[in-house]
């Protein structure tokens, strides 16, 4: 018998709906979306009754019929689309049952905001939480999956802002059948919830049946499992919050970006479970990353594998330096202010000033050489800062982009030289800001690697007479892209 004291305490306790604004009801047609309307209704809400018609039945359409007459007679506003699942499931690469679930959420979303709503209410009950369970488990799922359903959450996918509800989570689809019965509420039957075609239609008819010879009351075990689990993942979520905000170097459109240190520092569990938020922020449309996923992501982490790694749906986690990023392949990422030049060259003027790009520019002046100026060459500590030996040089100077075969004799090595490629690595130069790091070059070799290293032929030696002193700066606006 299902108790209406029960349904007004997650209406109003737990789904934190109000008797003061609309709410959208999906219904189906079925025991439990009917049950949640007449429910609903007589708990004092005003509701705005929401009916997709999938196309997928040659009864959808007397389905979508009686939908529409049952909220004329309770004179209630009722809202009917169809849709074409199978096109949309084709174009998109997705199975009927997704394919439907889409287009089902981005219509009652629209409907409720349309309707200015508080929520959009669905008929999800203890069956369907228990179904949910044992899909996440049959595809290793983590805690997040294992959990089941919350009876209020947010789909960010569809919107971010209007919470979903799902009242009768804590009841049974018998209880529903029975309220339908007793309150003579005119039950569409859906032929399509006995074939065995679907996969949630395989563990409700042939899994769950099969389990029960096990133990009579697993439904009732699973259903514990994900309220117990529920407030574990409460607790993790705490203790996940802290460790993000430790973590976290920067969030984007498309990416998010850990420090590299810091996250490794942290336990495995916490580092799988930043890596699935992380992902959650980077496509808020994908419900799960499967273990094999985070085992992937974790050899690379811990360096038994090399990156990047592929994760789901497009999303990457590489390694940058000290960041970790999980990011779009199509992420637009941050550059963090690299010394970057377009294609070309660019004759370098000395003495003068030029534009790289990016806010940059490199300034050039000649010196005579001087003690000092031997000293101040032998002690400087910045990258972008080069004096050269002018006698070394075969002028004019040009500055161009790196290209194939090019060798390098980086200041230290006297007189071995090493493919620019391998230099790059050793320095832990990151890949993207390869390409268009720009070199000086004289007309025979490069000189010098701005923010790098100079060559060893340039440097300036107790012969020296006269000097190129060079130096790359950005602008104070630039600093922070």
């Amino acid at each position: 018998m299902l108790d209406s004291e029960d349904f007004h305490r997650a209406v109003f306790e737990q789904c934190h709906l109000t008797p003061d604004r609309p709410i959208v009801a999906g219904v189906s047609g079925g025991p439990d979306s009917l049950c949640l309307l007449d429910l609903l209704v007589r708990a004092g809400l005003r509701v705005v009754v929401a009916h997709y018609n999938h196309s997928l039945r040659p009864e959808s359409d007397a389905d979508a019929a009686a939908v529409e007459g049952l909220a004329s007679r309770l004179e209630l506003t009722a809202v009917i689309e169809r849709g074409d699942v199978r096109a949309f499931a084709d174009q998109e690469s997705l199975s009927i049952e997704e394919a439907a679930r889409i287009l089902r959420y981005r219509f009652l979303f629209s409907v409720a905001r349309k309707h200015k709503a508080q929520a959009v209410a669905v008929g999800h009950t203890a069956d369907d939480q228990v179904e949910t369970v044992l899909m996440h488990f049959l595809r290793g799922a983590g805690l997040s999956g294992l959990k089941g359903m919350s009876v209020r959450t947010y789909l960010p996918t569809f919107d971010a802002d209007l919470p979903l509800v799902r009242p009768l989570l804590g009841i049974w689809r018998e209880q529903t059948v029975a309220y339908c019965a007793d309150h003579n509420l005119p039950v569409r039957d859906d032929p399509s919830n006995a074939s065995l075609q679907f996969f949630r239609n395989r563990l409700r008819h042939v899994l769950i049946p099969d389990l029960e010879k096990y133990n009579p009351r697993i439904r009732e075990g699973i259903l514990r499992m994900a309220e117990t689990l529920s407030g574990d993942y409460a607790l993790l979520n705490e203790v996940l919050g802290s460790a993000w905000e430790a973590c976290l170097a920067q969030e984007g459109s498309g990416y998010v970006t850990f420090d590299a240190q810091s996250f490794e520092a942290r336990s495995l569990g916490l580092q799988r479970n930043l890596i699935r938020r992380a992902l959650e922020r980077v496509r808020p449309e994908l419900r799960d990353l499967d273990f094999a996923a985070l085992e992937r992501a974790t050899d690379m982490i811990q360096g038994r594998s090399p990156g990047p790694v592929d994760l789901s749906g497009g999303v990457r986690l590489f390694r940058e330096g000290g960041r970790l990023f999980v990011a779009a392949w199509e992420a637009d990422l941050p550059k963090y202010g690299w010394l970057q030049i377009p294609q070309g060259e660019l004759a370098i003027p000395v003495p003068g000033d030029i534009p790289l790009g990016g806010g940059w520019r490199l300034t050039g002046a000649c010196l005579e050489m001087s003690a000092a100026t031997l000293d101040q060459a032998r002690q400087n500590a910045n990258p972008f800062q080069a004096w050269l030996d002018a006698d070394q040089l075969v002028k004019p100077l040009q500055m161009r982009l790196p290209q194939p075969g090019d060798r390098f004799e980086p200041l230290g090595m006297h007189g071995s030289s090493l493919k620019l490629s391998d230099f790059f690595i050793n320095l832990k130069l990151p890949r993207r800001a390869r390409a268009h790091w720009p070199l000086l070059m004289d007309q025979e070799k490069i000189v010098w690697v701005p923010g790098c290293r100079l060559a060893h032929s340039v440097r300036l030696t107790d012969s020296t007479r006269q000097v190129v002193y060079l130096s790359v700066t950005r602008m104070e606006s630039e600093m922070l892209t």
